[in-house]
């Protein structure tokens, strides 16, 4: 960083680095690092109290979620406490655009929270160029970066013929339980599906048990994984496939196109963005509900050899995406450099 460039001080709101190589606010962190943006992780009392230039919200819906009622009520108050200190301080909020919509619906009270969230905002930061913001909203475009380079990748971690992997969080938007009915429903015996992340809760973990009882081509690992783990299962698929019932941005695609796997996801603005990127034969496609015959068509392509030598993820190397999200800071602070 030049002696003359000034350090941005940024609170991000997901959380601190513990999580692994994959959380998206450690890339950030060090991305930003040498573009002269000072990562601060959030916590209450720090963004209440702490000094810091912008205030950098992701996933706002898990400020004001709390597995109990009192809890929920209390997150709610210290978010408006926030709110009310960004107001006097003349505070810019930066918001990322990770959905348009949260994965899980919340209340009454919660929407009236993020509401007061979107009001506050600056800037919003989109990850794709279909993303939707509100009329008049000022957004920048600055994409979600690779993982390239930041895990240890053993030659001999080479794809099994017809391993299908989901892997993350299992919530009910990823479309678990229909994977497991389109994958019962494929002849081929030398396909196999393996599910691996945290289920969401008690009930979908029990369907996937289930599946594997009845089908023996379905393994699972229903726990969260390291990142080694991870990415040796991500290494050990032929396909990675994403069912979900909507798509707009994924970490999990783009850990497989970084690790040189290719992925078949649903059609949509985001996703077809995504497939003239990264070039020919890695994103697969396909419209309306999952079904086998999609499932087969991207596994034949795969074995024909129709592709580029890797997929193209030059736009979304980490120095750049630091030096993208410096300038969106100095925006929202009024500052040209």
């Amino acid at each position: 960083m030049p002696t003359t460039m000034v350090p941005v001080r940024v609170l991000h709101t997901a959380g601190d680095r513990t999580g692994g190589n994959l959380r998206y606010v450690d890339q950030v962190h060090q991305g930003g690092a040498r573009a002269g943006i000072e990562t601060l992780f959030f916590s209450w009392p720090r963004a209440l109290l702490g000094s810091y230039d912008v205030l950098h919200v992701h996933w706002p819906e898990s400020l004001v979620r709390h597995r109990t009622v009192a809890g929920t009520l209390v997150k709610r108050l210290l978010m408006r406490a926030v709110l009310l200190r960004l107001a006097v301080r003349g505070t810019p909020l930066v918001r990322t655009v990770h959905n348009e919509e949260p994965h899980e619906p919340g209340g009454r009270g919660e929407r009236r929270v993020l509401a007061a969230i979107d009001r506050r905002t600056a800037l919003r930061v989109v990850l794709n160029p279909a993303t939707r913001v509100p009329p008049g909203a000022r957004s920048v475009e600055i994409p979600h970066g690779h993982f390239r380079g930041r895990f240890h990748v053993d030659p001999a971690w080479v794809s099994r013929p017809g391993r299908l992997l989901q892997v993350g969080r299992i919530r009910p938007y990823k479309g678990t339980e229909h994977l497991l009915d389109v994958f019962s429903a494929l002849p081929d015996p030398d396909l196999s599906l393996r599910i691996v992340g945290n289920p969401l809760d008690a009930a979908i973990a029990g369907v996937v048990r289930r599946a594997a009882e009845t089908d023996p081509r379905v393994t699972h690992r229903l726990e969260f994984v390291d990142d080694a783990d991870l990415v040796r299962e991500v290494r050990a698929a032929e396909l990675v496939v994403l069912a979900y019932t909507t798509f707009h941005n994924s970490g999990v695609a783009l850990l497989a196109l970084s690790l040189d796997r290719p992925v078949l996801m649903p059609r949509s603005d985001s996703s077809e963005a995504l497939c003239q990127e990264v070039g020919a034969g890695w994103v697969h496609l396909y419209d309306g509900a999952l079904a086998g015959a999609d499932v087969e068509r991207a596994v034949s392509a795969i074995r024909s050899g129709r592709h580029t030598a890797a997929p193209d993820l030059t736009d979304r190397d980490w120095d750049l995406v630091g030096r993208r999200h410096r300038a969106a800071y100095l925006t929202a602070l009024g500052r040209s450099s």
